[in-house]
């Protein structure tokens, strides 16, 4: 049982740079929430809040929407769960999304450039 929602709990988003930021975007852990309710099983956040510093030690931008609460990376196994992942975050409007190999960027960050979708 998580203590931010059913699954979640506010250390799978604080900063891992251990400086304890968290500045989530609640409908962004309410969205990853209905997610892992749909898919039923275990989701993996691998980024969620982040410093500046931590920020610029992972090769975000200044823009990063880490720095603001409003992106989580979900950690993917295989090409079906990115598919997964990038099919359910575009039908509940999500309008910007990273493709890594081993995760899924998700973020709602609007003064960034809306309709992307980029690779790692």
């Amino acid at each position: 049982m998580g203590d931010l929602t059913k699954n979640f709990d506010r250390e799978e988003f604080v900063c891992k740079c251990g400086c304890g930021l968290f500045n989530m975007n609640p409908d962004v852990i309410e969205d990853l929430q209905q997610f892992r309710t749909m898919i039923n099983r275990p989701v993996i956040i691998t980024s969620g809040s982040r410093c500046p510093y931590h920020n610029h030690v992972e090769g975000g931008t200044n823009s990063s929407a880490h720095l603001t609460g409003d992106a989580a990376d979900i950690a993917t196994a295989n090409s079906k769960e990115r598919y997964e992942v990038i099919q359910y975050f575009i039908e509940v409007g999500y309008r910007r999304i990273g493709i890594g190999k081993t995760f899924v960027h998700v973020d709602l960050n609007d003064p960034n450039p809306q309709d992307v979708i980029w690779l790692y």
